[in-house]
């Protein structure tokens, strides 16, 4: 302030606070804020709606596995496992595509494995499913088989 009057020392010569008034956005609701929450909400409904649609695909594979498996338990040993071995490929093929369906021997044991987040095919029971599914294993308890893919099954959330 080079060299002019000095500031009052009391605030009775300010101006009062002026809100802008008509003309272009000076009202409470401007149109831009009511559309972005417009926009906002509508795009937090639609990912609801594809989670609401995702879990109930995964809940509808969980819960059909898990009655074929449960059907296939009312059978003999051998046949038991064929029928379990078969749900697998079927549900390889629907969580993973027809290319982890095709796979054969140790890798289709490291599929079972990756899918399913588990070691039960290559090291565990499983292992009657994948590698000796048409021989006949002395120490194979079907049980232990129903057991495992029971708790596997219902872990799906495709």
């Amino acid at each position: 302030m080079n060299g002019s009057a000095p500031p009052p020392l009391d605030l009775s010569t300010l101006r009062p606070l002026h809100l802008p008034t008509g003309g272009g956005g000076g009202g409470a609701v401007q149109p831009e804020v009511v559309a972005a929450i417009a926009l906002g909400f509508g795009l937090a409904l639609l990912v609801g709606l594809i989670r609401i649609v995702r879990a109930r695909r995964g809940a509808s594979v969980r819960r059909a596995a898990l009655r074929e498996l449960a059907l296939a338990k009312n059978l003999p040993p051998e046949p038991r496992r064929v029928a379990q071995a078969r749900l697998l490929r079927r549900l390889v093929r629907t969580l993973k595509g027809e290319d982890a369906a095709r796979t054969r021997g140790p890798a289709w044991a490291e599929t079972l494995d990756t899918t399913f987040a588990t070691d039960f095919f290559r090291n565990g029971p499983g292992q009657a499913l994948t590698d000796g599914l048409y021989r006949r294993p002395a120490s194979t308890d079907p049980e232990r088989i129903d057991d495992g893919l029971t708790r596997l099954l219902s872990r799906i959330r495709a």
